[in-house]
């Protein structure tokens, strides 16, 4: 029996495996079989944790940055993850292309003509020239907001736990891992390290059946825009299908050999995508707006971090508290993904890596593209601000050729960061299941590929708003990670003061 065999065989004794898959198996039934009243739960669900616990989303995201921003300065960022002698795996392209596709490609290339649009619509879009821009700079600084430090500051937070307590102190790669400072490696190991893992993994699926959603919408939104195909639920079918297929192989074919090398390419397409935007659209707007927009976030910041706003208030639901909820359930496997090649950095290098650098790329990134959308005619503004999957290519599409080629790169960033992003939470499914194995069993992949594509098929012929009902369940799925997230805050805290207490040079 060789290796895989023994790890597959193995993963079925592994209560974190077998109840996590049993309680994705009871969802994909239910969602199947009994659509009106999962779609019922899903919406109360929504409405009593943004109520009730909106306060929590949004406290608890501006306290994860606040910690890595300290961290990142303090005397513990000198710290390897790894041995004092480990060099990284990967060059630092390779590594921040992979990164940053794991983290949120897909959503950006979705929201980034809609949300700039609707957030304008928001605010009034102003009725004279100096209130228009004010709205126009507001939209573009709530993008910036919603896509900046604070959802970085969520993989941050696992990411370094992971690959400080893995690399650095040789524990396995799990969540609960992060917690053997704290709760001790008994506890880590027995039950209640076990429930952390289960958290992590219905967070991992549930946040990333959201994004499946919203990848295949717009798949099938630029392929009927652009190509003329079909737009419904057969097709919808066949793209998660097709998808499916692509990134369980992608997953199992490794990480050298799968998602090195599609990372790289959406690195490059995104700045292809952006120089074209820059050169043919509002180009004087992108610089100013560009300009007011970072003042405007740098300005508001931590007011923005702690609005919630009154009880009901509808926009926080929407959108930050959603957001929030979204970047806390992927946080475990974005953060492990990072973790898994991150060996050989400093804390410091980390950090700045994680939190800063994707964050300067998302602000030229809406700057660039947002303006082509707010400088539109009317009837443009209202037609994409109210089509959320169809949104780039109706702005592309009135740039003529160029435009042309625009949407057909948009479509291409968007079927390789279906790719990228879905393989990673693969691979980091099976790293759950198998105990922290760095290099999970193939069919271990296989099952985790085959339950994504699954029910994100169930969920999206069977729901009356598919791409709700996913957003929906990755803010319940989020829910209890907040806890494991704060958690994992004290844990890897308390373990950097013990390191710091071990060494007796260790200095500013």
């Amino acid at each position: 029996m060789n290796e895989n065999d023994k790890q597959t065989t193995n993963v079925f004794k592994n209560p974190v495996f077998t109840i996590s898959m049993t309680i994705f198996l009871i969802l994909v039934v239910w969602a199947f079989a009994g659509s009106s009243s999962f779609n019922n739960m899903t919406n109360s669900a929504f409405d009593f944790l943004t109520g009730k616990f909106g306060w929590l989303y949004i406290m608890s995201v501006a306290a994860f940055l606040v910690w890595c921003l300290y961290i990142a300065i303090s005397k513990y960022g000198k710290i390897k993850l790894g041995p004092d002698d480990s060099e990284p795996e990967y060059s630092t392209f390779s590594w921040f292309s992979m990164l940053f596709s794991a983290g949120m490609g897909i959503g950006m290339v979705f929201f980034a003509i809609v949300e700039p649009l609707q957030q304008y619509m928001y605010r009034g879009m102003g009725t004279t020239a100096e209130a228009a821009w004010d709205a126009k700079v507001w939209a573009v600084k709530t993008s910036f907001f919603h896509w900046g430090l604070h959802p970085w500051a969520c993989f941050c937070v696992i990411g370094l736990g992971l690959a400080y307590m893995q690399f650095r102190k040789g524990k396995p790669g799990l969540i609960s891992s992060i917690f053997i400072p704290i709760i001790g490696e008994k506890w880590a190991t027995n039950w209640l390290g076990k429930a952390i893992d289960i958290l992590a993994i219905v967070a991992t699926v549930l946040g990333k059946i959201s994004s499946l959603g919203i990848g295949t919408l717009q798949i099938n939104a630029g392929l009927h825009y652009i190509f003329g195909l079909p737009e419904n639920n057969a097709m919808k079918i066949a793209i998660i299908a097709s998808f499916t297929i692509i990134f369980t192989a992608a997953a199992v074919s490794g990480i050298e050999k799968g998602i090195d090398l599609i990372a790289k390419l959406n690195v490059w397409f995104v700045f292809i995508l952006m120089a074209l935007a820059f050169i043919i659209g509002p180009t004087l707007t992108d610089l100013h707006i560009l300009s007011d927009a970072t003042g405007a976030y740098l300005q508001n910041i931590v007011g923005d971090s702690l609005y919630v706003g009154l009880p009901g208030n509808t926009w926080s639901a929407k959108w930050t508290i959603f957001f929030w909820a979204w970047w806390v359930s992927w946080g475990p496997f974005v953060g492990t993904f990072i973790a898994r090649i991150s060996k050989g950095r400093t804390i410091r290098e980390f950090i700045v890596a994680v939190l800063i650098v994707p964050t300067l790329l998302t602000f030229l990134w809406f700057a660039v593209l947002a303006p082509m959308g707010l400088e539109s005619t009317q009837a443009i503004i209202e037609q994409a601000a109210g089509n959320e999957a169809l949104s780039c290519f109706l702005v592309f599409g009135h740039y003529g050729l160029v435009g042309k080629l625009m949407g057909i790169i948009t479509l291409i960033l968007v079927c390789t960061f279906f790719i990228t992003s879905a393989d990673s939470a693969v691979i980091v499914l099976g790293i759950f299941s198998e105990n922290g194995a760095m290099d999970p069993s193939k069919k271990t992949l296989l099952m985790w590929g085959i339950l994504e594509g699954a029910f994100a098929i169930v969920l999206m012929i069977g729901s009356t708003d598919a791409l709700t009902t996913m957003e929906t369940l990755a803010i319940v799925g989020a829910f209890p990670f907040i806890f494991v997230e704060i958690g994992a805050v004290l844990g890897l805290t308390r373990g950097l003061r013990k390191e710091a207490l071990l060494i007796k040079d260790f200095k500013e």
